[in-house]
């Protein structure tokens, strides 16, 4: 039987004010370096064309639009779960075409990440007031008649990726890793393009080749107590600038010296013994 937990104070000091807190709390986590090799560009109709008469190409970014994540109990190992990661990257590339003349595309990468990561177990159901419908009469949900095991929150961060490689073959040579077809895209990923996207036709394919720095993490709602001092008030007020003269706040401002000089990652060491030579 669990105990009643009592509000008392930490490290005996009385003056310490207790709160409860609901927060998310981080089960487990994990950091990745990956690199992404000869990953299939999904392109329009209208930008494939180009891709067919370019002589050269180039990556000039790539962007992480969004990502579809889903979890898997592991049979046999309570509390860890099985999460698949689905990256959708927007590649921008540079083509170079007869004349000296350059367009830009966009085209979409997929990839697909798999991690086991330890989540607890938490076998109630959880129903939550919605501000938006605190009516008498509120809207009919969906009703479930099996209660189902409440799941984990996965957290991803990713850092900025990099394109490491881009590599052109032929449509009829085969090459490179594909997760995904045209027909398979959802609809919200086609949002950020112009066009449809398809398989069948042109004759060249671009594959790139991705680095990336994520950080997973898997978290539930948990009750903390946790000694308080206060509320979190705001102390800045906030002043208008649109009377202020433009002159005086520019004068205000740091000159940049970092701007005007490269930055050094290892200092140079003094190659002198002492401060004197000796």
């Amino acid at each position: 039987m669990i105990d009643k937990v009592s509000p008392r104070p930490f490290c005996g000091k009385p003056s310490d004010p207790l709160c409860c807190i609901s927060v998310n709390k981080i089960f487990d986590s994990a950091k990745d370096k990956d690199c992404l090799e000869d990953i299939k560009v999904h392109f329009c109709e209208c930008f494939q064309e180009i891709i067919d008469r370019s002589t050269a190409i180039r990556c000039k970014d790539v962007e992480v639009i969004n990502t579809h994540i889903s979890l898997e109990p592991i049979p046999f190992n309570k509390g860890f779960f099985q999460v698949i990661i689905r990256f959708f990257f927007c590649v921008t590339l540079e083509c170079c075409l007869c004349m000296g003349k350059s367009e830009f595309v966009k085209g979409l990468a997929v990839f697909d990440k798999k991690i086991i990561l330890f989540g607890s177990e938490k076998n109630v159901s959880v129903f939550t007031s919605d501000p938006k419908h605190n009516s008498f009469c509120p809207p009919v949900k969906d009703l479930k008649c099996k209660t189902e095991p409440t799941l984990p929150t996965v957290t991803v961060e990713v850092a900025d990726p990099v394109c490491l490689d881009v590599k052109v073959k032929e449509r009829c040579h085969p090459f490179g890793n594909c997760c995904i077809s045209a027909d398979a895209i959802p609809d919200d990923i086609r949002e950020y393009f112009d066009g449809n996207f398809t398989d069948d036709i042109g004759s060249k394919k671009v594959f790139v080749t991705i680095g990336m720095f994520t950080i997973i993490r898997m978290e539930r709602l948990v009750q903390l107590v946790l000694p308080a001092c206060n509320f979190c008030l705001p102390e800045k007020e906030s002043t208008p600038h649109g009377c202020t003269d433009p002159c005086s706040v520019f004068g205000k401002m740091p000159f940049p010296f970092g701007e005007f000089f490269p930055y050094a990652d290892h200092p140079r060491e003094d190659p002198r013994p002492g401060c004197c030579g000796k």
